[in-house]
């Protein structure tokens, strides 16, 4: 049973920083393409960041690049998504998503992803 659990969500300062953790099981992560999602309330669920399954390759938005980073534990089954800066803006819902259908060196944005988790909420507010 594909299982997706993010957590490190809370609250944060303007301009400070965040880990979020997406704990998975019941396949083996190193032949998923993962992705990082979020939704603001009143907006559509937007794509933050991926990387792709063996090679790792990685893909940001435009709103996060430079900020945001995220890397993956195979051996830990563990996918990280590090926010820095962050702002108002980044307030949100952020999910995580596998995907097991893509080549070793794409990941996408998009959400069409098969499996996802449940969210943790991020609030970045003074």
């Amino acid at each position: 049973q594909v299982q997706l659990v993010e957590s490190g969500g809370g609250l944060v300062q303007p301009g400070g920083s965040l880990k979020l953790s997406c704990a998975t099981s019941g396949f083996s992560l190193g032949y998923y393409a993962i992705g990082w999602f979020r939704q603001a309330p009143g907006k559509e669920r937007e794509g933050v960041s991926c990387i792709s399954s063996r090679d790792g390759m990685t893909n940001y938005a435009d709103s996060v690049k430079g900020r945001f980073t995220i890397s993956r534990d195979n051996a830990k089954s563990t996918v990280y998504l590090q926010m820095s800066s962050l702002t108002p803006e980044d307030t949100a819902v952020y999910y995580c998503a596998a995907d097991p259908g893509w080549g070793s060196s794409w990941c996408s944005l998009r959400d069409v992803y098969e499996y996802g988790g449940q969210g943790t909420q991020v609030t970045v507010s003074s």
